[in-house]
């Protein structure tokens, strides 16, 4: 269904933020979820295409949004339909005080590509995924394999060094989630970690250099600062988003899969990339950028992207 209106009953407990405008084009969505209202945004060229749809999927941060897929999802929209998710606690969907979880993020991603599959019948899909949300979209790939006809990880998290471990499972330190989530200082940590010089501060260890994207830093701003926004950025500082097992995930993907990240900044860390190097169904490109390359180098960033999919369609057909 389609709503513009928040929804009452909302378990947030930050004051009266200011208003939160659209993050991308096209019309929003909400429907009903596991993790409550969660909220999507679809937009269509107006002319008819056969290309497949597109999912796009923001990080987990303390400033998560769709706006961090704009300009992916904008230059898409003008080809086919695109969609993006706001996945629990973040953006418009419910930010309610209670347990945020992998599987939650999981089947929020499900539900979404139900909800796909119910405007475009079974047809697979192309989904791109920033970040941590990189893990929920293998996880979401393993589990439905013939719902993705690709997947696209950009600067994904679970390559690095630490992760070797493989059973399953969260990395979740309880005891910081409870220091984090004090009613007595919750929501004035929170206000700390989110003046606008400090986001400012996050992205440019992001980005690694001071060009940062001015309106991405104003949105994440506004997002940062509406009632529950604290709550999943919590569950994801102390663990509780992280998989000990998605490498093995990331190997036992069948279907096309794109990794793509920067050389700049404080997330590039990629020593367990040799694990999908060199298979067949694996592509690997390094941008000279930091870990929003879309941001950076937006034409360079979609023609790989573009290149990644050509092979994928000529495969298919």
């Amino acid at each position: 269904m389609n709503a513009t209106a928040p929804t009452p009953g909302s378990s947030a407990t930050r004051r009266e933020g200011p208003d939160l405008p659209a993050p991308v084009s096209g019309e929003r969505h909400d429907i009903d979820s596991f993790g409550g209202r969660l909220t999507y945004w679809a937009a269509s060229p107006e002319a008819s295409t056969s290309e497949p749809p597109m999912l796009l999927i923001h990080s987990i941060n303390a400033a998560g949004s769709a706006y961090e897929m704009k300009p992916i999802y904008e230059h898409y929209a003008r080809s086919r339909p695109v969609y993006a998710i706001e996945l629990p606690g973040f953006g418009h969907s419910s930010r309610a005080k209670r347990q945020y979880t992998i599987r939650m993020m999981t089947d929020a991603i499900h539900s979404v590509v139900g909800e796909i599959q119910k405007a475009h019948g079974d047809t697979p899909i192309d989904a791109i995924a920033l970040s941590l949300s990189s893990e929920f979209l293998g996880r979401a790939a393993a589990e439905t394999p013939k719902a993705f006809r690709s997947v696209a990880l950009v600067s994904p998290t679970g390559f690095d060094r630490r992760q070797l471990r493989w059973v399953k499972g969260s990395r979740a330190i309880p005891w910081l989630h409870a220091f984090f989530e004090n009613p007595l200082w919750s929501e004035g940590v929170f206000g700390l970690l989110t003046k606008k010089s400090v986001i400012a501060w996050f992205l440019r260890k992001t980005f690694g250099s001071p060009n940062i994207d001015r309106g991405l830093l104003d949105y994440d701003y506004l997002t940062t600062h509406q009632p529950g926004a604290q709550h999943a950025p919590y569950y994801f500082v102390t663990g509780y988003l992280f998989s000990q097992d998605v490498l093995r995930l990331y190997q036992d993907l069948k279907m096309p899969a794109w990794l793509s990240h920067g050389v700049r900044g404080d997330f590039v860390d990629y020593a367990n990339k040799s694990t999908v190097e060199g298979r067949p169904n694996w592509t690997v490109t390094v941008f000279q950028t930091g870990a929003m390359p879309h941001f950076e180098i937006p034409d360079e960033f979609l023609r790989s992207y573009d290149e990644f999919l050509a092979r994928v369609a000529r495969s298919a057909a």
